[in-house]
């Protein structure tokens, strides 16, 4: 015999969830309507006036384009690098039997499972010690050391669920090594 209880959350648990939200939420909303503010250098509340003059004047900087340049290099280089890297890890790590295959899957998901101020120190004191200058290319380095993690999780999963019997069936219709993983 099936209870009519509600499974509803209680009203404390409501409040709470909502209080959170709020907590995490309303900073960022503060800041999007200080955004549209008409005074430039007070804050007052509730703001005296709303206008888009401040989104034309970011509009003409220069500098705000060259950082957004900068970011989107440096994403699609560290996207290309992580997709490389993290599918072909992922397909030793799934596909082969060898010494060590735990201990190189724990070190390709390390980054992600420790705070990134631990990871971005240990990546710092890294290149200091190897005489590395701070460059374009360690700022890649250090945002594809997070995105290999995502894309060996994600191409892990997939290879763990692909039957062996589909590689062999490609092999068997003449696709090399390369062609039967793309």
């Amino acid at each position: 015999m099936r209870s009519n209880k509600s499974t509803r959350a209680p009203l404390g648990l409501k409040i709470a969830a909502t209080c959170g939200l709020l907590f995490l939420h309303l900073p960022i909303l503060l800041i999007f309507v200080y955004a549209f503010t008409t005074e430039d250098k007070s804050y007052q509340w509730p703001p005296p006036g709303l206008t888009v003059k401040w989104l034309a004047v970011t509009w003409n900087r220069p500098d705000v384009w060259e950082a957004l340049g900068l970011s989107v290099r440096v994403a699609a280089i560290s996207t290309g690098v992580a997709v490389v890297l993290g599918t072909l890890c992922a397909a030793a790590v799934a596909r082969t039997k060898f010494f060590g295959r735990e201990t190189v899957s724990l070190l390709v998901i390390l980054p992600i499972a420790l705070p990134g101020i631990i990871t971005g120190i240990a990546l710092r004191s890294a290149f200091n010690l190897a005489d590395i200058p701070f460059s374009f290319w360690t700022i890649v380095l250090g945002h594809a050391t997070f995105c290999v993690v995502v894309v060996y999780n994600n191409a892990v999963a997939r290879f763990r669920r692909t039957s062996g019997s589909l590689i062999e069936a490609s092999m068997d219709l003449g696709a090399n090594g390369f062609q039967t993983l793309r």
